[in-house]
C-alpha cells in the first residue's frame, strides 16, 4: 500500500514538473501579438467587421491561464463605424480544472468598455451577426450553438468593471437609452458562495426625461442550477430626475430573493423611501413590509404600510395606508382590512378623510370589490358652513378594469345631507357617469362663491367673483336626483325632482319640478358651460306666494299675492351681475288677493280734500313706507325682458276701491324701477271715510329708484285738473238739466 502511494505521488510530481516545464517553454517562445493580422483577417472574413488591436496581447500561464489586451475596438457590420471598444481587459481561468475539461473563470477585469446597440427600422439589430442569426434566410433564425461539453463553473475570485458606457437606440421609435459610468466590483463569485457586490451606474433616456444615478450594494448568493438568487443586506439608492420629477431620491433596503425557475419573489423587512419635486409640489413616499411573497400563483404580505406626503399645489397632504394581511391564491386575492387616512392642510381649511373596507379581487380579470366600504370626512375652515363639516358614507364598490366600469351603492351623511345613491362609471379616459340619488336636504349657497356686491346694495370696491363652470365641459352625465329640501341662490324649494343629462358642456335639467312658496313649479333648465356660460329657463309656477319668492330671489319686496307666474328667460355671462344684465325673454303674472307695498294710493287720494282746496297743488314725492300698501283683488301683467330690463304696458290691478293700469320698466340688471301707474278711484269711497269729491278721478303715480329705496310720486296737479274738469262737467250737466226743465215747462204752457 505504501509503495502504491509512494509511486503515485512520484508520478504526480513528475507530471507537474513536465507541465511547468512545458508552460515555461511556451511562455518564452510563443508571442500572441505575432498573430494579430490573422485574427483581424479572420474576423473580417467571418463577420465582415473591422477589428483593431492597437495594444499588446499578453498571455499568462501560472498560477492561472489568462489573457489580457488593451486598446481594442470592433466596427459595425460592413461599416467603419465603431460598434464597441475597450481600453483594457483581462480574463483568467483556473489551470487544474481544465485538465478535467471543466472551465473555471478565475478573474474578470474590464476597464473603459464602450458599446452601442442599434435596432434598425427593418427589425434587425447591430448584433444579429454576432449572435449567429441567419442573414441569408431572411428569417432571423438563430444558428444552433456548438456543444459546450462540460458546463462552465463560475468560481471567480473577483470581477472589476470600470468606466463602462453602453448605448441603445431604436430607429423606428426614436427611443434612446444610455448607461454611463458603470462600475461593478465583486468578491468571490461562485455557486452557493456569498459574495459582496457594489454597483454604480447612470441611466439616461430622452423620451422618459430620465437621468438617474444608481448605487447598489448587497451580499449575493446564487444557485445557477436552481436559478435562485438571494440578496442579503440590500441597499439601493437612486438619485436624479425622471419624467417631470426632479431632485428624485429613492432608497430601498432589506433582504430579497428571486427564483426565476418558479418565478417567485420574496422580501423580508423591506423598506422603500422616495422623495422628489414635480412642478410646485414636493412629495415623499414610504413603503414598509415585514414579509412579502409573490409569484404567478401566490401573493401575500404581512403588515404592509404605505405613507405619502405632498406639499405644494393642494397644500400639505399626508396619506397613510395599512394592510394587516394580504393573501392571493392564483389570480384571486383578498385583503382583510384596507385602511387609508388622508390629511390635507391648506391656508384656509383642513380636511381629514378615512377609508376602510375589506378588499377582494382577481388579477387576471382585473376586478376589485370593496364589499363593506366606510368613508369618513371632516373639514374645518372659516369659509365652511359653521366653520366645520363632517360626513360618513357606507356601502360597496365594484371595479372592473377590463370593462372600465365602476359600480357603487352608498348611503349616509354627505356634507350636511343624508344621501342614498347608486353610481355607475363607464370608461376611464372619458368617463360616462350615471346615477340615481336621494337627498333629504341641501343648501347649495353654503358652497357657492359669495358676491362682493350683493343684490340691491351699494357696490363694493372688491371685484365680483366669477362663476366657474369649466368642470361641466368634460362632464358626461345621465341621472336622476330627488331632494327633500333645497336652497339655491337663496330660493327655497321642497320635493325637488330633476333628471339631468350633461354632454360636451351642455347640461339639461328636464323635467325640473318642485314645491316652492306654497305652490309648485315645473319646467326645464339648460346650461351651456362654454367660454361664456349661458342659461335658459322655462318654468311655470302655480299657486306661488310671490312676495316670499321675489324677496328671496332678488331682494325685491314690493309685491304681495298668490297666483301663477310664467318664466321663459335666457342669459349669459361670467358673473351673477352679468347674468342679470343679459336676461332676455318673457314673464307673466296672474295674482289674486295681494297688495303693492310701499304706498296706500286709496288713502292718499282720500286725503286729497286739502289738495283740492288749494286749487293749484303740485306733485308730491314720498319714500316707500313698509307699513303702507295698496290692496288688490286681481293683478295681471306681462313683461318683455330685453338685456335685463323687464318692460310692461298692460298692467291691470283691480280692487273694490281702485282700478290701476300702467307701463314702465323694471331693470333687473341694476335693481331699479321706473314705472308710471294710473290710479282711478271707484265711484264711492264709502267704508273708507264716506263719499268724496275725488271719486272717479285718475291720478298718475310714478314709481322709481332702487329696489331697496323706492320713491312714489303722486301728480296732484293732474288730480286738481281732473277734479276741476269733473266739477265743470257736473255743472254742465246741472245747467243742461235746468234748461231741459225750463223747456219742458214752456212747452207745457204752449200746448195749454
Amino acid at each position: 500500500m505504501n509503495k502504491i502511494v509512494k509511486y503515485g505521488l512520484l508520478g504526480v510530481g513528475v507530471l507537474i514538473v513536465v507541465m511547468v516545464a512545458g508552460v515555461t517553454y511556451l511562455s518564452l517562445t510563443f508571442n500572441p501579438n505575432d498573430y494579430k493580422a490573422k485574427i483581424i483577417q479572420a474576423v473580417k472574413d467571418s463577420k465582415q467587421r473591422n477589428l483593431h488591436l492597437d495594444g499588446d496581447i499578453k498571455l499568462s500561464f501560472f498560477p492561472n491561464i489568462g489573457i489580457s489586451f488593451s486598446k481594442v475596438s470592433l466596427s459595425e457590420h460592413d461599416s467603419d463605424k465603431q460598434f464597441a471598444a475597450v481600453e483594457t481587459a483581462r480574463v483568467s481561468f483556473a489551470l487544474l480544472p481544465l485538465l478535467s475539461k471543466n472551465i473555471v473563470v478565475n478573474e474578470v477585469d474590464v476597464n473603459g468598455l464602450q458599446a452601442t446597440l442599434t435596432k434598425y427600422k427593418n427589425g434587425t439589430s447591430s448584433i444579429d451577426d454576432l449572435l449567429g442569426n441567419d442573414e441569408k434566410s431572411g428569417k432571423g433564425e438563430k444558428k444552433p450553438a456548438a456543444s459546450a461539453g462540460q458546463k462552465m463553473q463560475f468560481d471567480i475570485a473577483a470581477v472589476h468593471i470600470q468606466k463602462t458606457n453602453l448605448n441603445y437606440q431604436d430607429e423606428s421609435s426614436g427611443t434612446k437609452y444610455a448607461v454611463k459610468n458603470l462600475n461593478l466590483s465583486t468578491g468571490r463569485v461562485a455557486n452557493g458562495v456569498p459574495s459582496k457586490i457594489d454597483l454604480t451606474l447612470t441611466t439616461q433616456a430622452s423620451q422618459l426625461k430620465l437621468d438617474v444615478t444608481t448605487h447598489l450594494s448587497s451580499t449575493l448568493t446564487f444557485d445557477l442550477d436552481k436559478q435562485n438568487y438571494q440578496f442579503d443586506g440590500l441597499n439601493l439608492q437612486v438619485d436624479g430626475s425622471a419624467l417631470d420629477f426632479s431632485n428624485l431620491k429613492v432608497k430601498a433596503s432589506g433582504d430579497a430573493s428571486v427564483n426565476l425557475a418558479e418565478q417567485q419573489y420574496r422580501a423580508k423587512n423591506f423598506a422603500l423611501d422616495a422623495t422628489g419635486v414635480k412642478g410646485k409640489d414636493n412629495f415623499a413616499a414610504q413603503f414598509v413590509v415585514p414579509v412579502l411573497i409573490f409569484s404567478k400563483e401566490k401573493f401575500s404580505a404581512d403588515k404592509l404600510t404605505m405613507n405619502a406626503k405632498l406639499d405644494g399645489t393642494f397644500g400639505k397632504v399626508v396619506a397613510s395606508s395599512s394592510l394587516p394581511n394580504v393573501e392571493s391564491n392564483g389570480q384571486a386575492f383578498k385583503i382583510d382590512t384596507l385602511s387609508l387616512d388622508v390629511d390635507v392642510t391648506q391656508p384656509e381649511q383642513t380636511f381629514k378623510v378615512k377609508l376602510t373596507s375589506p378588499v377582494s379581487g382577481n388579477l387576471k380579470t382585473r376586478q376589485l370589490n370593496l364589499s363593506n366600504l366606510a368613508i369618513a370626512l371632516s373639514a374645518t375652515g372659516d369659509k365652511l358652513p359653521n366653520k366645520s363639516v363632517s360626513s360618513e358614507m357606507k356601502g360597496n364598490v365594484q371595479i372592473d378594469a377590463i370593462k372600465q366600469s365602476v359600480q357603487a351603492n352608498l348611503a349616509g351623511g354627505l356634507l350636511q345631507s343624508q344621501v342614498r345613491a347608486k353610481l355607475g362609471v363607464n370608461g376611464f379616459d372619458n368617463p360616462a357617469i350615471h346615477f340615481d340619488m336621494d337627498m333629504d336636504q341641501f343648501d347649495a349657497d353654503l358652497y357657492l362663491p359669495k358676491n362682493a356686491a350683493p343684490v340691491a346694495t351699494a357696490p363694493s370696491n372688491q371685484p365680483e367673483q366669477p362663476i366657474d363652470l369649466s368642470a361641466l365641459r368634460k362632464l358626461n352625465l345621465d341621472g336622476s336626483l330627488r331632494v327633500g329640501v333645497l336652497k339655491v341662490a337663496n330660493v327655497k324649494s321642497s320635493k325637488v325632482r330633476l333628471d339631468v343629462k350633461a354632454h360636451n358642456g351642455i347640461v339639461n335639467l328636464n323635467p325640473l319640478s318642485a314645491n316652492l312658496y306654497h305652490g309648485n313649479t315645473s319646467g326645464s333648465l339648460s346650461i351651456n358651460a362654454q367660454a361664456i356660460p349661458s342659461i335658459a329657463i322655462n318654468q311655470n309656477l302655480q299657486g306661488i306666494n310671490v312676495a316670499e319668492l321675489t324677496k328671496d330671489a332678488a331682494n325685491f319686496d314690493m309685491l304681495e299675492g298668490k297666483g301663477n307666474v310664467a318664466v321663459n328667460l335666457t342669459t349669459q355671462g361670467n358673473t351673477v351681475s352679468a347674468f342679470k344684465k343679459a336676461l332676455n325673454g318673457n314673464l307673466s303674472l296672474n295674482l289674486a288677493n295681494g297688495a303693492v307695498k310701499g304706498i296706500n294710493i286709496a288713502k292718499k287720494l282720500r286725503d286729497a280734500r286739502a289738495v283740492l282746496g288749494k286749487g293749484n297743488a303740485e306733485s308730491q314725492t314720498q319714500a316707500a313706507d313698509k307699513n303702507e300698501k295698496t290692496d288688490f283683488s286681481e293683478l295681471k301683467a306681462t313683461f318683455k325682458v330685453n338685456n335685463g330690463v323687464a318692460h310692461n304696458d298692460d298692467l291691470s290691478l283691480k280692487s273694490p276701491l281702485l282700478r290701476l293700469s300702467g307701463a314702465g320698466d323694471i331693470n333687473i340688471g341694476t335693481s331699479n324701477v321706473n314705472y308710471v301707474a294710473k290710479a282711478t278711484l271707484a265711484a264711492t269711497l264709502e267704508g273708507q271715510g264716506g263719499k268724496d269729491s275725488v271719486a272717479g278721478i285718475t291720478v298718475p303715480v310714478r314709481i322709481s329708484g332702487p329696489f331697496t329705496d323706492l320713491k312714489y310720486n303722486l301728480d296732484f296737479g293732474a288730480l286738481v285738473s281732473s277734479a276741476a274738469k269733473q266739477k265743470i262737467d257736473v255743472k254742465k250737466e246741472e245747467i243742461k238739466a235746468k234748461i231741459q226743465d225750463q223747456l219742458k215747462d214752456k212747452l207745457k204752457g204752449l200746448f195749454k
